[in-house]
């Protein structure tokens, strides 16, 4: 069975909009925080969508996404995450793996993240698709190859932010029902709650990016 698995989010991970077909189905609306689904062309996987505003700027959460070396500590289910390669201020590869229940395997996959921002909009686009190669397929673990995700951060505000988080995985190998609909639905909403979170940690509070410009 080949499901779809919110909780690589991770970095996690981004590209769906251009692959969904835009029909986003409200699935739970908690805390301030929606998650959607849609079907996807010529695939029976259906890609997620979380949405909330947040008060933030654009950099506090770019650097939060890009410090890949603390995601365990609001990634749902994350089990390790480590920077593999800085290619740039603004681009990175990393190594995840995530922790599944028994008896589903543990999935693991490197990713790719990079950052742009529009310079007339101020919007934000962080991409970040799975990335082959780079580190060994390790014995017990089912290696993700096909993952797509976006994050797109709008200022609104003086300290506030529309975040917009899409994501499409195809996790590979066998995966009961009931661990599919567990990290679809609890896995988006504990993502973005502890987001906020980490957000309000002293090391983000007053941090500025280079690239990133956070006037509304």
């Amino acid at each position: 069975m080949r499901k779809i698995l919110l909780v690589l989010v991770l970095s996690v991970l981004k590209l769906c909009p251009a692959n969904a077909q835009g029909n986003w189905e409200l699935k739970t609306d908690k805390d301030g925080i929606k998650v959607y689904v849609s079907q996807v062309t010529e695939s029976k996987i259906k890609a997620i969508k979380v949405e909330c505003d947040v008060n933030a700027t654009a950099s506090q959460l770019v650097a939060l996404i890009m410090d890949v070396n603390t995601a365990t500590g609001w990634v749902y289910h994350l089990k390790s995450c480590s920077l593999l390669k800085q290619v740039s201020p603004s681009g990175l590869y990393y190594y995840a793996e995530v922790n599944l229940p028994w008896p589903a395997e543990n999935r693991d996959f490197v990713g790719h993240l990079t950052v742009t921002q529009n310079p007339d909009t101020k919007v934000v686009t962080i991409d970040g698709p799975s990335e082959q190669g780079m580190v060994p397929i390790k014995t017990g673990i089912v290696r993700i190859t096909n993952s797509f995700g976006k994050w797109v951060i709008t200022p609104t505000g003086t300290n506030k932010i529309n975040v917009q988080y899409t994501i499409l995985v195809d996790p590979g190998g066998s995966i009961p029902s009931w661990l599919v609909n567990m990290f679809a639905i609890q896995g988006p909403l504990q993502i973005f709650r502890n987001m906020k979170l980490q957000l309000q940690r002293p090391v983000y509070k007053n941090i500025g990016i280079a690239f990133v410009n956070n006037e509304p």
